[in-house]
């Protein structure tokens, strides 16, 4: 990827968007945004993403007006009927166990919004991917939770990490479901200008 021409801030304290960003672009800073996540949540789990990405975006590039901003969010979701139920990070225990309960035998949808804001531009985008959960037994989910893992994770789990045995099938990026869209990105960052 070509050099860019501003200093690139992450809007995000997730250490794995840093992860998967360092290969893309090995100069960057952390500066996480402070939002009203709950105040920014739409019945849509797309504009909920797209929506909290813009937010964290703006609110860092605000205070830092000469530098490439990436905000990103990722929203977990199932249908129930006609209807989506996003699943935030857990509350506690019990709430992961809860979200865990109910991805647990069925497919639902992560959604990734990235929204890239620079002094001459800006540019967003949501990426989805599919994941499909064995069942898993109440002994399997106390496990998974008492590792901690689950706490500050969207849905209470993470691919990346201690729920990988539990997922049979992801269809789309893996990268969009841990949190940052590298292959949608790289191509976003080539409009910069």
């Amino acid at each position: 990827m070509r050099p860019l021409p501003y200093p690139v801030i992450l809007a995000s304290a997730s250490p794995r968007r840093s992860d998967l960003l360092k290969p893309l672009i090995p100069e960057f800073r952390v500066i996480p945004a402070d939002v009203d996540e709950d105040g920014l949540t739409d019945s849509d789990p797309w504009i909920t993403a797209r929506k909290l990405a813009r937010e964290k975006a703006l609110a860092v590039f605000e205070a830092h007006p000469d530098s490439l901003v990436i905000g990103g969010d990722t929203v977990v979701a199932y249908q129930n009927g006609d209807a989506w139920v996003q699943l935030a990070k857990p509350a506690d225990e019990d709430d992961a166990f809860r979200m865990l309960s109910i991805l647990s035998g069925r497919t639902h949808t992560v959604i990734t919004g990235i929204c890239i804001k620079w002094p001459k531009g800006f540019s967003s985008f949501t990426d989805e991917s599919k994941v499909t959960f064995a069942k898993m037994s109440d002994e399997q989910i106390r496990a998974y939770i008492a590792t901690g893992e689950p706490m500050d994770k969207a849905g209470a789990y993470g691919l990346q990490g201690g729920a990988r045995p539990f997922i049979t099938q992801v269809e789309g990026f893996v990268s969009t479901v841990i949190g940052l869209p590298t292959e949608r990105l790289s191509e976003a960052l080539r409009d910069v200008d």
